[in-house]
């Protein structure tokens, strides 16, 4: 069961030879890297075009998400995802992905666990995966974007590509899209990647504020009046789960500088909170 992950790129070379990196040495499992690559100038094209780990292709695209759509038109796996530069798969991610569809074949969509470091690599929180619900996830979407992985039918049997329209919030209105056509949605109990806050993450800048806004006025009025209410059930499913709590753990990174090699970090006091963006 070929997986195939794709990679939006613009001037993020340092950050992508880590990404590559992280999916070229995934073990047990076959897997084929896309890089769409929006034309960077900042020497990505020069190395990018002979590392025989990834397939690259090199075109202007209208931003991410167009750039993964692309990507997705051009994989063979049966089971697809996309991975930002500055996000890495975590060591047997992929293999426990991989099981889990082969358990579960009538799995649309998988949503796992993601470790949350900073520029270092050095831990700032869990982030566990809930299956999104219908009104809360409008006011909180419990799941990130590098640990979701989908079967192909739900591109072609569903045609649920990213809508470009959106330059910040694609991913939140695809997983909207997701529960409102009904689809097999599973979370898995994994941390199957590393997402880095560098600030200067696309979903953390004052355009993805500015889309929330909007996202909001397409909510039901009950929700927005109810967004306080909405925000509690959240937690408390969070709490029902489970997903607070994590023991003490390892977890293994390519970091600045270094993508020969990935470096331990021992986690002594995990926390599920993320402090600088609470």
């Amino acid at each position: 069961m070929r997986i195939s992950v794709v990679t939006p790129s613009f001037r993020n070379s340092d950050w992508l030879k880590l990404c590559v990196a992280s999916v070229a040495d995934q073990a047990g499992v076959e897997v084929e890297h896309i890089v769409q690559d929006a034309q960077s100038d900042d020497g990505t094209q020069e190395w990018l075009a002979r590392d025989q780990r990834v397939q690259a292709f090199f075109e202007k695209d209208q931003g991410m998400y167009d750039a993964v759509n692309r990507g997705w038109r051009r994989a063979k796996g049966e089971i697809l995802a996309y991975l930002n530069c500055d996000e890495q798969y975590l060591p047997g991610g992929l293999r426990a992905v991989e099981a889990f569809f082969r358990r579960r074949p009538q799995t649309d969509v998988v949503f796992a666990d993601t470790v949350v470091v900073d520029k270092q690599g050095q831990f700032i929180c869990c982030r566990k995966s809930l299956v999104p619900w219908k009104n809360t996830m409008w006011v909180y979407n419990p799941v990130i974007s590098s640990s979701i992985f989908i079967h192909r039918r739900v591109l072609d049997q569903y045609g649920l590509f990213f809508d470009t329209r959106w330059r910040a919030l694609g991913d939140k209105m695809w997983t909207v899209e997701m529960v409102r056509r009904g689809l097999n949605l599973r979370a898995l109990r994994w941390f199957t990647s590393s997402f880095t806050d560098t600030g200067e993450n696309l979903c953390l800048k004052p355009s993805s504020l500015r889309e929330m806004e909007l996202v909001m006025e397409m909510a039901p009025a009950w929700v927005r009046r109810g967004k306080f209410l909405l925000h509690q059930l959240h937690r408390l499913r969070m709490v029902c789960h489970g997903l607070y709590w994590q023991k003490p753990f390892t977890y293994s990174i390519y970091t600045p500088g270094k993508p020969d090699r990935r470096m331990n970090f021992s986690v002594a006091r995990p926390t599920a909170i993320w402090w600088a963006r609470h």
